[in-house]
């Protein structure tokens, strides 16, 4: 993988994460260990926030609400490259690091880790380990209580880690180095939005230390081909309803030529019938979103949409791997998909399958054209590491100087020694660009440091502007129909014994098989009913437990 498509990787799979709250199931007996906060010992806890200024983007961030606005969007790499660190932040310490890496492991004390030893002032042993079996290693490491000192531990798997479980037992609390103002001293990681912070916190205190954040999570979105859909006089302005999408399946669909307007939409598309990520508030209560009719109703607009002969037989057949190359080779022009995927890497593979390819999104509207349309916000990041507990101030203070240069603004010069290593040795600047070397694209790995502490997410696709302009305006026009859920940023430890019935995996196994015709809404409803007593007891505990004491997060 390269940092692109980690990028993109770490998008998609927070996006999907971002469908449920974070809920954590914590094993061992109903009573968890760790867990939400209150909003009055979270607010004491969480660290002042202090937008950062060194680097201008050329397309600034339209705020939506409260912690809600765009990312940053850069047509260009920063020719200046500012400094935000003075001098070297670390004081020679000698520490561990562990993340997860999706791709060939670079060998140890390689140029690029001692240069950036050099860098922070500190000997630094980091250790990518395999991702695909990251959820194994690491419970082995805290079961025997031998954590490095730094570790990336990613929020979708909280539930497998027992994160909760491991905050203040062997995960030190950074709460009386970074609460409020204290934060201050360290300005790159003040940048850092709060929503972020949040996602790191447990039980009234600051554990997690972001990477990737941003305020504008977005779970996924419906795309289109703008190309070909604007080739034929059709703009995204002119779907303004369920129906309004459903006519334009029927005109753009020809299978005789081998073209169907839809791949799978569902994913990212049921929210526009007013359906939450999972759990909305009604009269003080919780409500599931299988319990509201909106849910069925959407549901049926699937079901009616996989009988229409509107979506590609290859996507009702649950082929989920060749969408992207339907979508590339124009065989497919519509189709849902994480916002990870709106990048200089999609514009690359697009193109080479038509010169003329361009991808767009649909607005946020509402299912029935006249209701408000609304999103719900997603986490503000999944991405996280920790500290050991067992070190000593000294050494959390060292590392957390170390931390707020790793979270350098992007295109600032630690930026660049993170992400492309040393000029002339691990990239060359090519038209204004940093580009590997060999020895750069052996080494400098995305996984790595920047998985322990990074700056908020910004748009930028070097020599594909047009990507960063349509992918920024698309945020910025939909901003404001973003909405923080219910238990949104939260971390909930759920005992072990619901965690199936939040999972409520028949149940969307029924869904998927629905959308793709292959059962019928009353299918659904059997599912549904069939859970409604364990998904009772998880509705229970969650307002006794979390709803009553701490709130809705919201």
């Amino acid at each position: 993988m390269n940092r692109r498509s980690l990028l993109s990787t770490a998008v998609a799979v927070t996006g999907a994460a971002a469908l449920a709250p974070a809920l954590s199931a914590c094993g061992g007996g109903e009573q968890s260990t760790g867990g939400a906060s209150t909003k009055k010992g979270l607010k004491a806890a969480l660290p002042s926030y202090m937008p950062d200024s060194s680097v201008k983007p050329d397309i600034t961030p339209v705020a939506g609400g409260t912690d809600i606005a765009t990312d940053p969007g850069f047509l260009t790499y920063p020719a200046q490259q500012v400094r935000t660190v003075d001098g070297v932040p670390g004081k020679g310490g000698r520490y561990t690091a562990v993340t997860p890496l999706w791709g060939t492991i670079p060998s140890p004390g390689n140029s690029f880790y001692q240069a950036m030893n050099k860098a922070l002032g500190i000997d630094l042993e980091i250790k990518p380990t395999d991702g695909n079996n990251y959820l194994t290693i690491v419970p082995t490491m805290t079961s025997a209580k031998k954590l490095p000192d730094w570790i990336q531990l990613p929020a979708w798997w909280n539930s497998g880690f027992n994160t909760g479980g491991l905050a203040g037992a062997q995960l030190a609390d950074l709460t009386p180095y970074l609460a409020g103002d204290k934060i201050k001293k360290y300005p790159n990681l003040a940048a850092l939005p709060s929503g972020a912070w949040q996602a790191g916190a447990w039980g009234n205190k600051i554990y997690g230390i972001p990477s990737y954040s941003t305020s504008c999570s977005i779970a996924g979105t419906t795309f289109y081909r703008r190309d070909i859909l604007e080739a034929q006089g059709i703009t995204a302005d002119q779907v303004k309803s369920a129906d309004d999408l459903f006519a334009l399946g029927r005109e753009l669909t020809d299978a005789k030529r081998g073209v169907w307007a839809l791949d799978d939409v569902w994913t990212y598309l049921f929210p526009f019938w007013g359906v939450p990520n999972k759990w909305k508030v009604e009269d003080g209560e919780l409500v599931n979103k299988y319990e509201t009719p909106q849910f069925l109703e959407a549901l049926d607009w699937h079901y009616r949409l996989a009988k229409s002969g509107c979506v590609h037989p290859d996507a009702l057949a649950g082929q989920e791997g060749a969408g992207a190359t339907r979508f590339y080779a124009g065989k497919v022009l519509i189709s849902g998909g994480g916002t990870g995927a709106w990048n200089l890497s999609d514009q690359q593979s697009g193109t080479a399958a038509d010169k003329n390819y361009r991808r767009g999104a649909f607005d946020i509207f509402a299912a029935d054209g006249t209701s408000k349309p609304s999103l719900f916000l997603g986490n503000s990041t999944g991405v996280l590491s920790y500290l050991n507990k067992k070190l000593s101030r000294g050494q959390i203070e060292e590392l957390l100087a170390v931390a707020n240069y790793l979270a350098a603004p992007y295109g600032s010069a630690e930026y660049t020694m993170v992400n492309y290593g040393v000029e002339g040795v691990h990239h060359t600047q090519v038209k204004g660009i940093p580009t590997f070397t060999d020895a750069g694209k052996k080494y400098v790995q995305p996984q790595t440091y920047s998985f322990l502490a990074s700056c908020p997410q910004v748009v930028s696709n070097p020599g594909a502007d047009q990507v960063t302009k349509d992918f920024t305006a698309w945020q910025a026009a939909n901003v404001k129909y973003l909405y923080k859920p219910v238990f949104w940023n939260m971390n909930i430890s759920l005992p072990a014994s619901l965690a199936t019935a939040d999972a409520a995996q028949s149940v969307e196994d029924t869904v998927k098989d629905c959308c793709h015709g292959k059962q019928k809404v009353s299918d659904v409803q059997a599912a549904i009913a069939a859970w409604k007593s364990s998904g009772d007891r998880l509705k229970e505990w969650l307002t006794t437990n979390v709803l009553e004491k701490y709130g809705t997060g919201q």
